[in-house]
Order: structure tokens, then C-alpha cells, then sequence
């Protein structure tokens, strides 16, 4: 068996400062290719786009019948394809579902070391977290993988998980996204409309701006992931790109896309502008030097006509953080001030 590399892990650790294993919670999510499970010649031509992360389904996207053929074509495709670069995912099916334990069993036993995290879809508390999570950990052990390095993915679809997503994300260490799936969403709340993430009609403002926040507020408490749900209307890049726009502006890592033609869309939304990405490098860099015993140890400088000071520092951060997991490159040069 092969396995192909993935984006580097970050090391975290527990309350009493023991090391956890490597689950990556700052892997680059800038678009993530939803691919049916059931589907070889869509598997196939997924592995050749660009997309930071691909996600192999065996919920919606797989009829009933044909589920438990494709978990099989799922574990072929993990342990045989190239996945160089981008983060591996495969969403099972919910713990509603006869299917749960099954695909989980199947995937993770046949292509665990290939695999980086499970999606669970329908979280609705954090017990499901939980319950997952002792599986993962029960297969590790008897596979002889390493346990607690495959990560979780929690999606939430209706109004009680919602209501819980604090828990949830709180519910494992293994936790590294939390996902927001519109369809359902809608349907679970009554909204008015069948365009999966329009504005439904009558409504003057930003009928998702609450759940967005709630899911994104939820997520940085637990220096987790945010990432927003699909855009039904694959043809309409624009109609994609503006949705996109509005997670992106609220601070979210990135969001589904459908179609090959989403993913340069949404790779160019959520990473941020070369500017944007200079200047970021050049306020780390000033606040270095003026920090330092060369730079006179001060707390705050002048950058250009700019102020900088540790509040511009940890925005600066996360500007800089983005550019270089979409592998940006500077364009500029910090210069020591003269004097």
C-alpha cells in the first residue's frame, strides 16, 4: 500500500500537555471537491484539479443501492490514486442511517493510512462526535494505525445541531472543521426558497448571517475550521463567487464546490489578495525589528504612514497564514528603517 503525502500536520496537545497525534487543523480547505463515492470515472478526474481538499461521498451523492459497492471503490481510489497535496476526506453516512458504522468500518480498515479525516454529515450533539470518534479509535488499535491522526469533519444541517455546535466542536480532539450544509439547513427551518444558498425572497437582509456566525463563532473558540456549503447552481460562477464572497468576508476558510469550474473561484475568494498578502509579511516583519533590542524594543512603529502594534501583529497573522498555505510568494521586502 502506498500513501501519498498530505498537507504537514501541526502538533497540538492536551489539557496536562501530553502530545496529541498530528491531526492538522490548519490544513488549506480553500475549496473542497465534493466527489460521489460511486462514481470512478468523477474519482479519477478529480485527483487532476486543483482543489485543496476532495471529499469522496458516500451520503447524498451515492444512491442506497449503490452504497456498499462504493465503499469499496472509495478504498480503491484512496490507496491506488495520486492525492498528492490535498487533504482526503470521505463523508459517511449519518448515525441515523444503517449505513454508518459500515462505511466507517469499511473506509478506514481498507485505506485508513491513505485517509486524513471522516466527514460526519446531521451532527446533531455532541454524543455523535463522541461515538465516532470511539470507532476511529477502536480501528486504529486493531489496524495498528496511529490512533487519533485521523481527523473529523462535523457538518451542521438542521436547527438542533445548530444549537449545539458549541459542544460539538468541543466533542473530540480529533475535530478539525466544522461544515455548514445548506440544503438541509433550509428544509430543517422551514425557509422559503429552493435555491440552495440564495436569499430566500421577502427577506431585505442576509438571511444566513446568523447561522454562518454562530457556526464561525463556534469554530474560533476552538481554533477549529470553518467552511461554508455548496452552491447548487454549478454553471453560475458568479452567483458562486458572491456567495462565496459573503463566508469569505465573515472570516470563513473556504466552501464546497460541485464542478470544476468552482474551484478557481473559490481557490481566488478565500486567499487574499497579493497586497493584501505583502503587506501583511511587511507588518510581521516591522513588528519583529521594532520589538527587538535592534529595533530599540519598542511596542509599536511606523510602518510607512502606518501604526503597528501587537493587535497589528496578530491580524497580520492570519492575512499571512492564508498566503502562505495557498502558496503565495512575496512580492516585497522589509527594509530597516534609517535612524
Amino acid at each position: 500500500m502506498t500513501a501519498h503525502p498530505s498537507p504537514a500536520a501541526t502538533p497540538l496537545t492536551s489539557g496536562s500537555g501530553a502530545p496529541l497525534p498530528s491531526v492538522n487543523r490548519l490544513r488549506p480547505r480553500r475549496s473542497c471537491l465534493a466527489v460521489p463515492g460511486s462514481n470512478p470515472r468523477f474519482l479519477e478526474k478529480a485527483q487532476g484539479l486543483p482543489a485543496d481538499q476532495v471529499f469522496l461521498d458516500l451520503e447524498d451523492a451515492c444512491a442506497p443501492l449503490a452504497k456498499p459497492e462504493a465503499r469499496h471503490t472509495i478504498v480503491k481510489f484512496l490507496n491506488e490514486g495520486d492525492w498528492t497535496g490535498r487533504t482526503r476526506v470521505v463523508r459517511v453516512n449519518d448515525w441515523t442511517t444503517e449505513w454508518t458504522y459500515r462505511d466507517v468500518v469499511t473506509v478506514v480498515e481498507g485505506a485508513g493510512q491513505n485517509l486524513d479525516c471522516v466527514m460526519l454529515p446531521k451532527v446533531q450533539d455532541a454524543q455523535q462526535i463522541v461515538a465516532l470518534d470511539l470507532l476511529l479509535t477502536q480501528i486504529e488499535k486493531t489496524m495498528g494505525f496511529e490512533v487519533g491522526r485521523i481527523g473529523i469533519e462535523a457538518q451542521i444541517e438542521n436547527a438542533r445541531g445548530l444549537n449545539n455546535v458549541n459542544e460539538i466542536a468541543q466533542a473530540s480532539q480529533r475535530v478539525e472543521t466544522i461544515v455548514f450544509g445548506p440544503a438541509d439547513f433550509m428544509a430543517s427551518i422551514n425557509m422559503k426558497s429552493l435555491v440552495v444558498g440564495e436569499q430566500p425572497p421577502g427577506y431585505p437582509a442576509d438571511a444566513y448571517h446568523y447561522i454562518l456566525m454562530k457556526i464561525l463563532m463556534a469554530a474560533r473558540a476552538n481554533d477549529l475550521q470553518a467552511i461554508d456549503g455548496p452552491y447548487l447552481q454549478i454553471r453560475n460562477v458568479d452567483g458562486f463567487r458572491e456567495v462565496a464572497q459573503r463566508a469569505a468576508a465573515l472570516g470563513f476558510d473556504g466552501k464546497w464546490v460541485l464542478h470544476p469550474g468552482q474551484v478557481e473561484a473559490a481557490n481566488e475568494v478565500f486567499s487574499p489578495s497579493q497586497e493584501d498578502y505583502d503587506h501583511a509579511e511587511l507588518i510581521l516583519d516591522a513588528y519583529e525589528y521594532c520589538t527587538s533590542e535592534a529595533g530599540g524594543k519598542k511596542g509599536s512603529a511606523m510602518l510607512g504612514d502606518e501604526m503597528i502594534d501587537e493587535a497589528s501583529r496578530k491580524m497580520a497573522l492570519v492575512v499571512a497564514g492564508k498566503g502562505r498555505a495557498a502558496g503565495m510568494r512575496r512580492t516585497s521586502k522589509f527594509e530597516i528603517p534609517e535612524g
